[in-house]
């Protein structure tokens, strides 16, 4: 035994339980979310405030063909 340093199945253990945690703390990091996440996109946002009631179908319609026309389109 070298100053407390055995490797023993407990030593295996915590050994494993370290690298897990390595494992996970550079996955938190580097994974990306949903770029097309549905709280971020601007038509499923307008489809549950029609849902909710909180617009009416006119507004909904309105906003609707607003999102989906050309952005590149100059705004009159």
């Amino acid at each position: 035994m070298m100053a407390g340093w055995d490797m023993s199945l407990a030593g295996w253990i915590w050994m494993l339980v370290w690298v897990g945690a390595l494992l996970l703390m550079v996955w938190l990091v580097v994974r990306r979310p949903d770029e097309t996440s549905a709280a971020e996109d601007p038509l499923a946002i307008l489809r549950a405030r029609f849902a909710k009631g909180e617009i009416d179908q006119d507004a909904f319609e309105r906003a609707s063909d607003v999102l989906r026309t050309d952005r590149r389109e100059p705004i009159r």
